[in-house]
């Protein structure tokens, strides 16, 4: 069907009917019946695009990526589309635009709201609001391993010591990937509730904490973390969005041959102490530790929660902290931090090589034998590049749209980067509802962006406009 693996996206069109199904029980447990009709809808839907694309057949035998791109952009059109029918079909009045504004944030583990007032929404909304960015992490998770021969070769060989890419076993290694995300969301709603936070809110916090999501059950967080220990555990559970997916697995299972393929999160534990011993050394100032602890876990991790809006503004220095990521393989978004280590290493060896022509510099990761080639370091300069035009392009739009420029360009990172606005970037008071319906759709389509990256899209407006 126009070069899609349709049944790639059944899958997830069958677990949107899971999570239904869920809330259709979760409402009748709690007799919540304002919107019970809208689960039954969107149970429906999408149980029967579930089916109708399952037995849709591909016609050709090998995907190429252009066909691999598309599948996934067209997962990320759609699947917010059904997403979006509890809110639109809701007791309150949305529009079709705010509802899929709202499905798409959560899909895409942005966390903008339409909603000014949480409180105002029932449960079993709330936690579909949650459900969606949980559903959007297992995708993004998906995505990544669906798009592997775009991304370097080092990458994919330290996955394939865990997944296989065998064409034969890709639905025993979906399932696989599938139980691990939810063990873990598991793990973490089990932990939360033993540190005496509530069990809706657990539930809830655990989807967002484990996909990267910026969507709380409340208004502020601190009406949820109300001690230190609850904002200490959870700053450390928002590491699960940083660290690769099989980092946790490896811990459990640990089998001495794994170290091997470690070498990224090995990076990401030096860089995550560095920049917690530098922010305690320099901005701690006279907050509390836990709180300054949970900042800098939500920024890296790209979630953006704050518990504490009093604090001294470091929203740039923040800000670079969502926009240098995690994990190549987790939910987090960002730039990822061995792509900047790796430039900032190879463009030291050759300011170095002019200096000491006679000398040889090792283009390597440290602590590993792993080398980065020139064509690898080309896509990571090739990344920078279009982040950087992708942020000029929105934050214009944004600012013609009548938004001030600082605004702008902040919003534009936490768009592209897939994270929450909150008070640790100076935008806790953004209002999106009131936003122009073109605003609105720009942000839409970079969130997708920011998920995917802008070389996808490129690749696939290649594909139309060039014939070679």
């Amino acid at each position: 069907m126009f070069g899609i693996e349709t049944r790639y996206l059944s899958f997830f069109f069958g677990l949107v009917s899971i999570l239904s199904f869920f809330n259709i029980i979760y409402s009748y447990y709690l007799n919540l019946y304002l919107n019970l009709d809208t689960y039954y809808l969107s149970f429906f839907c999408s149980l029967v695009i579930s089916i109708l694309f399952y037995n849709l057949k591909f016609e050709q035998k090998r995907l190429t990526i252009f066909n691999k791109i598309l599948t996934v952009f067209v997962g990320y059109i759609f699947i917010p589309l059904v997403l979006s029918i509890p809110f639109y079909f809701s007791i309150y009045n949305l529009t079709l635009l705010n509802s899929f504004f709202e499905a798409i944030s959560g899909f895409t583990s942005t966390g903008f709201t339409i909603f000014d007032n949480v409180k105002h929404i029932d449960q079993s909304l709330i936690l579909w609001r949650s459900s969606t960015q949980w559903i959007g992490g297992l995708y993004f998770l998906f995505s990544i391993i669906f798009l592997i021969d775009i991304y370097d070769e080092n990458f994919k060989k330290t996955l394939t010591n865990f997944i296989s890419f065998d064409s034969s076993e890709i639905f025993k290694q979906a399932i696989k990937i599938f139980l691990l995300y939810s063990v873990l969301t598991l793990i973490i709603f089990i932990i939360l509730n033993i540190f005496s936070i509530r069990t809706f809110d657990s539930l809830n916090l655990s989807f967002s904490l484990i996909s990267s999501g910026g969507f709380l059950p409340v208004n502020d967080l601190s009406i949820i973390l109300k001690e230190n220990s609850q904002v200490i555990i959870t700053s450390l559970l928002m590491l699960t969005s940083f660290f690769s997916i099989f980092f946790s697995y490896n811990l459990v299972f640990f089998k001495k041959r794994n170290i091997n393929f470690f070498y990224e999160d090995l990076h990401l534990i030096i860089y995550f102490l560095f920049i917690v011993t530098i922010f305690f050394l320099f901005f701690s100032f006279n907050n509390e530790f836990s709180d300054n602890l949970l900042s800098i876990s939500s920024s890296m991790s790209n979630i953006g929660f704050s518990v504490n809006e009093n604090q001294p503004r470091l929203d740039f220095l923040l800000l670079i902290l969502v926009i240098i990521g995690g994990s190549f393989f987790s939910t987090s978004s960002g730039l990822r931090f061995v792509k900047i280590y790796s430039l900032f290493k190879y463009s030291i060896n050759q300011i170095l090589s002019f200096s000491r022509p006679k000398n040889v510099f090792m283009n390597k990761l440290m602590f590993t034998n792993i080398k980065f080639d020139f064509t690898e370091i080309n896509k990571y300069f090739l990344t920078i590049i279009i982040f950087i035009l992708s942020l000029f392009i929105l934050s214009s739009l944004l600012s013609f749209s009548g938004i001030d420029f600082e605004k702008s360009f902040k919003l534009s990172i936490l768009t592209l980067m897939n994270t929450v606005n909150s008070s640790l970037y100076g935008l806790e008071d953004f209002d999106f509802n009131s936003l122009h319906y073109f605003t609105k759709y720009c942000l839409i389509l970079f969130m997708i962006i920011g998920r995917i990256e802008l070389l996808t899209i490129l690749l696939l407006l290649k594909k139309f406009l060039f014939k070679n």
